[in-house]
């Protein structure tokens, strides 16, 4: 009998070492190798892809001008907000990778994209974690309809393939990769190597086939996609679904597309009746209470291709710590950090003995820098005790040495404002528009100390 050979491969960039060392070289992270064992002989499997590969090879090089443009048409999931995400549909052949905690959703809004897409073209849902019992009834609770779509329930990628052959579905969900497993890979599924095989057998032949494919992934503690890097680099598209337990909404962010806008972010709301789409987001980050408190502020961020209004809340109380705390939810910590100390150097107070909790209400995770002039006026407005207006919207990226710099889209992030009853807005003086927007005041500020001004707290 063949002796099978050993390799072993970094989690984080999926690097190949011949022995076991500390540190991956190629990424420089610590203890991140696994042990992969590489079967001695070729199976099925690897036939086909031999066959697939000496068609490859008679293959010539095109000229990039003689390559054909036409727009490959795009299959709407009956989603706008899902479709927004995609940057319009789902590209025929393109690899999705949709990842999320355990009930976040993810298995009911694919559930019900496919149930209405089987009502059109050929649709196969492969389910590894639950019986087709369970499937069915999850699908009769949200009255679906279920005279179309194909269900198999398997585990292992050849018989899978094999199936998807016979029947040529334009779109198949694969629920989940971490429980898919190859006959000729000796470790266990989920491990780095089977996840990684798999997934690229199942792309290969999706990029072949032209076969819309969905895989569910698993997510880690830290909320990251669980499995080897590489995986996040065979795939055409990369999406999040996150929510949190205690909140019935939830949001579809997109991390990579190669066919559409990163960061796009759809929103739904988890009902008896599945995932429903929520038209306008900003309408549900804005329920504030009718009284008016200190600390809170409502700002634009601009989320993919659109603005989105979000409440920011600042809390600044005196510290009985030796170490004041500094806690940050829906935004970067390290960045808050940055801005207590501009407050300090450039507005003239001094936070170093209080402690500092920042919150986006919702649930939103902010990733942009527009958000810098509204979270230090919502520190200012808490440790002051001055509230802000109701009817002020607030964006700008702080830097260093107090300035106010522009951000992209002002103007749209200002009609957005307006559409919701806001009648005054603090921006930076190059976002302010040379036609004036109805309804709205705009005041233009070029640093801190005029952003301060303008809120009555110089």
């Amino acid at each position: 009998m063949a002796k099978n050979k050993t390799a072993f491969v970094c989690n984080d960039c999926g690097a190949d070492f011949s022995k076991w060392q500390g540190q991956c070289t190629e990424c420089g992270a610590w203890n991140t190798l696994s042990e992969v064992r590489l079967g001695a002989s070729a199976t099925k499997s690897t036939a086909r892809r031999s066959q697939g590969y000496a068609g490859a090879l008679s293959q010539k090089p095109t000229l990039l001008a003689d390559v054909d443009l036409a727009e490959l048409p795009r299959l709407s999931s009956g989603l706008e907000e899902f479709d927004r995400v995609l940057g319009g549909g789902f590209v025929p052949g393109s690899v999705v990778l949709i990842g999320g905690h355990p009930g976040a959703g993810k298995s009911t809004v694919l559930l019900q994209t496919l149930c209405r897409l089987a009502e059109t073209y050929p649709a196969l849902y492969v389910t590894g974690e639950e019986s087709l019992q369970q499937v069915a009834m999850r699908a009769q609770r949200l009255h679906l309809p279920m005279g179309k779509l194909q269900m198999l329930s398997a585990t292992d990628v050849e018989a899978i393939i094999v199936a998807a052959e016979e029947s040529k579905p334009k779109i198949m969900v694969v629920d989940s990769i971490q429980v898919m497993h190859q006959s000729e890979i000796s470790s266990a599924p989920g491990s780095v190597s089977q996840v990684r095989e798999c997934a690229a057998e199942l792309t290969r032949f999706a990029k072949q086939s032209g076969t819309v494919l969905i895989m569910v992934g698993h997510v880690t503690k830290d909320g990251s996609l669980a499995g080897p890097k590489v995986l996040e680099h065979i795939i055409d598209c990369s999406i999040m679904l996150e929510g949190s337990h205690d909140s019935r909404f939830r949001t579809l962010r997109g991390t990579k597309n190669r066919f559409g806008a990163v960061n796009e972010l759809g929103v739904f709301a988890m009902t008896e009746q599945g995932l429903k789409e929520v038209s306008n987001p900003s309408a549900i980050f804005l329920q504030r209470s009718d009284e008016v408190s200190s600390g809170s502020v409502v700002m634009a961020t601009w989320e993919g291709t659109r603005p989105l209004l979000v409440e920011i809340q600042a809390l600044v109380d005196s510290s009985n710590l030796g170490n004041p705390r500094r806690v940050a939810v829906g935004l970067e910590q390290n960045r808050l950090a940055m801005l207590l100390a501009i407050l300090h150097r450039h507005g003239g107070l001094m936070v170093g003995d209080q402690d500092v909790f920042v919150n986006v209400v919702g649930g939103v995770k902010i990733m942009e820098t527009s958000a810098d002039l509204a979270l230090l006026l919502a520190l200012v407005s808490s440790f002051r005790d001055r509230p802000l207006a109701t009817d002020l919207v607030v964006f700008g990226e702080v830097g260093l040495a107090g300035e106010i710099r522009p951000v992209p889209s002002g103007q749209e992030r200002l009609r957005e404002a307006g559409k919701h009853g806001f009648k005054r807005a603090i921006v930076p003086l190059n976002n302010v528009p040379k036609e004036k927007i109805k309804g709205i005041d705009i005041v233009g500020v070029k640093n801190l100390s005029q952003a301060l001004a303008a809120i009555g707290a110089d």
